[in-house]
């Protein structure tokens, strides 16, 4: 095989997990490093679990992260269709090829016998309660039934399905790029059903069939795919494509933040953390789920933070962009072990990465909110001012937008304990003389601060004394930005004011 292919193969199900989407972006790494294709293919063949605006949602997501495909439902290629409900037809001519070659069956077991099987073989002592080598012989199939019996059971309605007919005592062997060499003894595998009722394959048939016809070279999926691989190898011997098989790679699982165990919705809900990409409406209870990206992530940043869950690039530094990703990126690398979901680092990169975005980038978008959201006309030159004050103090964007309303709004609250401390007779005389030497045709921050403390100093007094009290008075709070950024945005005139209406305020709290 030449050109790299890789596949994302997501069920239409419902939201797509991060954990998902992490095998996503993994697929995307590594067709991008090299030089291939990177292909989402939606295997919709469980009807019973389809969700309607899965499939939609799936590829929103993909595009939100920076990791659009170059094959899908929506870009289409020369392998399509990329819907595997479209490719009925398909599956069933391999089924009849393996039913000719004696490699798969018909079974027309009921649900009752079925669940007879089980006991037996618990009631046994076996650990293995599956359809397999030793029970099928035991069951209704067509390696017990005459051909006519089987025949007169479908015809008549009954329920079917046709089983993959693995051998009895035999070896299988693939090699993992992520785990090694893989043996695993047939006795253990069950006979996977391959094709069902309705016609439509089950995910063994279907996504051998279509990695081989859609020239896949490599099959990087989760682990807990990993019991089903021997099956799927069996199906390329039995189809003679062994010589063109794919390579394998099972990522690690995504455990909980403790470590104990796999990361669930449940644990993610628990934990306060989002579980999906995107916004997710279930669409039977109507409840939403918050993506990461309303909760305020930014793409680039997520998409550092997954890759590096499993994956160790082995060089002195965390943050990579997404072509530095690219180009680094190496299944050999991948881990076994499952890893850490930490949220909190998933809150430091976001951190990192809004720390670093262009300062009238975030003005523009500033802008937009103030005016949607808040009503605020803002300036982009104010608005770029302010991101700069604030970027480096927050997490989210959501975050910076809240505390922006302190440059449009007086304070509605003050840091009672800095009063409490600082603000005195001299303070209050202090905080007069500034505005009363402050000059409105004086704009820079810096030189507004130097009229502070050219007056503080005139008067005899430390200016760093009523630095605090100063701060406290123009946003309410005893820390924040620096105060030349706070004064420059402010303005002469709105310092005078919110001054003014300060004083009153802080008289009545040293009361």
């Amino acid at each position: 095989m030449s050109s790299t292919r890789v596949r994302f193969a997501p069920s239409p199900t419902g939201g797509l997990h991060i954990g998902g989407l992490r095998t996503a972006l993994f697929n995307y790494l590594f067709a991008r490093k090299s030089k291939g294709q990177f292909i989402v293919r939606i295997e919709d063949t469980d009807q019973k679990r389809f969700v309607s605006g899965a499939e939609n949602y799936i590829l929103d997501a993909l595009d939100w992260l920076g990791i659009s495909p170059d094959e899908s439902t929506r870009i289409n290629g020369e392998y399509g269709p990329y819907r595997q409900s479209e490719r009925k037809e398909i599956y069933q001519e391999y089924v009849k090829e393996l039913l000719q070659k004696d490699l798969a069956y018909y079974a027309v077991d009921t649900a009752e016998e079925l669940e007879a099987m089980r006991e037996r073989l618990k009631q046994a002592g076996m650990v293995n309660l599956h359809y397999n080598s030793l029970s099928r012989m035991t069951m209704s199939n067509s390696l017990t039934l005459s051909k006519e019996e089987i025949e007169n059971r479908i015809s008549s309605g009954a329920p079917y399905v046709i089983r993959l007919k693995v051998p009895a005592k035999e070896e299988i062997r693939f090699k993992d790029i992520v785990r090694g060499f893989v043996v695993v003894h047939s006795s253990t595998v069950d006979d996977k059903v391959l094709l069902k009722s309705d016609g439509l394959p089950t995910y063994h048939l279907a996504n051998v069939v279509d990695d081989h016809l859609m020239k896949i070279t490599h099959v990087i999926r989760g682990e807990e795919w990993l019991p089903s691989a021997p099956s799927h190898v069996l199906l390329y011997k039995y189809l003679g494509w062994s010589d063109e098989m794919p390579e394998f790679a099972h990522l690690p699982l995504l455990l909980k933040p403790d470590g104990n165990g796999k990361l669930s919705k449940r644990a993610a809900d628990k934990a306060g953390f989002p579980i999906f990409p995107l916004n997710w409406t279930d669409s039977e209870s109507g409840v939403v789920s918050e993506g990461y990206k309303e909760k305020g992530y930014l793409p680039e940043a997520l998409a550092n933070f997954l890759a590096l869950l499993g994956w160790n690039p082995g060089l002195d530094k965390e943050i990579f962009s997404l072509e530095e990703l690219e180009n680094n990126f190496s299944l050999e690398k991948v881990g076994k072990s499952g890893t850490k979901f930490d949220i909190e680092k998933a809150r430091w990169f976001n951190q990192q990465y809004l720390n670093q975005k262009n300062d009238l980038e975030l003005g523009n978008w500033l802008v937009k909110e103030l005016s949607t959201k808040h009503a605020i006309t803002c300036e982009l030159e104010t608005a770029s001012k302010i991101s700069f004050a604030l970027k480096t103090r927050v997490t989210f964007l959501h975050e910076m937008l809240q505390e922006s309303i302190v440059f449009f709004e007086k304070p509605s609250h003050f840091d009672e304990k800095v009063i409490k401390k600082k603000y005195s007779e001299e303070g209050k005389s202090a905080l007069k003389a500034f505005i009363n030497n402050l000059d409105n045709s004086i704009t820079e921050g810096e030189a507004i601060k130097n009229t502070y403390s050219e007056t503080l100093n005139n008067l005899n007094i430390n200016p760093g004394k009523y630095m605090q009290l100063l701060r406290v008075s123009l946003t309410g709070a005893g820390g924040g930005p620096d105060l030349g950024v706070i004064l420059e945005i402010l303005g002469p005139q709105e310092i005078k004011d919110r001054i003014n209406f300060a004083i009153p305020l802080f008289n009545k709290v040293k009361k």
